[in-house]
């Protein structure tokens, strides 16, 4: 990979207010990429707004669409590749919690989030790909909340050729503090045991849709240490350099990358994505 400036948006995404979400959109973009910033990841669901009650197929889009057309008009003014997320509905009216990748020369693809909690299991469909991206000299993949709690989904991600995880969350529960330390109790671990950098953001306050969000942004390095923490529960940019460099040194050293002495022959051949 090369070494890449990134910014992580904590963004209040009121329910079912796509136009003005979009339209905030741009200031903080802007702002990113006045800073450097080559990729800006948004929360989950942020244009559309989270919810799991029923009034969220109102809001929900068809993909590729206006949404990503906007987006990609954006991402060429600013120069950036945005990473942003939506609720998406498809031909059969199934309902998925997508995430979208937006580049400068245009439509980069869409990941729909694999896992669904318990909560949410009444409204969202689960995807069932796992796509790798390619965007600003990087290699990444995308999950989506829940989907962080699930070790081998990292790991595949990993062997496909990931060097960089991005993890926008729609995560209502407990205050920023209580948020950054539930998150690091597990994220370090997907970056460290993988050898990729990791970098997560939180929607923040309320949505009008009687949720609240504590906000907190995090990046970590495929050591496993954090390189950035935002944790002011407020709206704003977390921003941090992936410097090649760390992950060379990482996956460089005998000790320090396990993805290349992993039991392939123990475990089940399904590794296609």
């Amino acid at each position: 990979m090369q070494t890449v400036r990134i910014a992580a948006v904590i963004f209040n995404s009121p329910r079912g207010r796509v136009k003005e979400n979009l339209d905030r959109m741009e200031g903080w973009v802007g702002a990113a990429a006045g800073e450097g910033a080559a990729v800006v990841c948004f929360p989950e669901m942020n244009i559309t707004g989270y919810g799991v009650d029923p009034g969220i197929r109102e809001s929900a889009t068809s993909l590729p669409g206006t949404i990503a057309d906007d987006l990609c008009m954006l991402a060429k003014r600013h120069q950036v590749v945005i990473l942003a997320g939506v609720a998406e509905k498809d031909v059969t009216g199934s309902i998925f919690a997508s995430h979208l990748v937006a580049r400068p020369e245009g439509w980069g693809g869409v990941y729909r989030k694999l896992h669904i909690a318990p909560p949410e299991k009444s409204t969202f469909a689960a995807g069932r790909r796992i796509p790798i991206f390619e965007a600003a000299g990087i290699r990444f993949g995308i999950q989506l909340c829940y989907d962080a709690h699930f070790p081998e989904l990292s790991t595949r991600m990993a062997l496909a050729g990931a060097d960089v995880i991005f993890m926008p969350h729609a995560s209502p529960r407990g205050t920023p503090a209580e948020k950054l330390d539930s998150w690091l109790r597990h994220l370090p671990a997907r970056a460290f045991d993988n050898g990729v950098f990791v970098v997560a953001c939180n929607q923040t306050g309320a949505n009008g849709a009687s949720l609240t969000f504590p906000g907190v942004a995090l990046a970590i390095g495929p050591d496993g240490r954090p390189i950035a923490t935002e944790v002011s529960g407020r709206e704003g940019l977390l921003l941090a350099t992936l410097d090649a460099g760390l992950l060379d040194s990482v996956r460089g050293h005998p000790m320090r990358y396990f993805l290349p002495h992993r039991r392939q022959d123990v475990y089940p051949s399904d590794e296609s994505s």
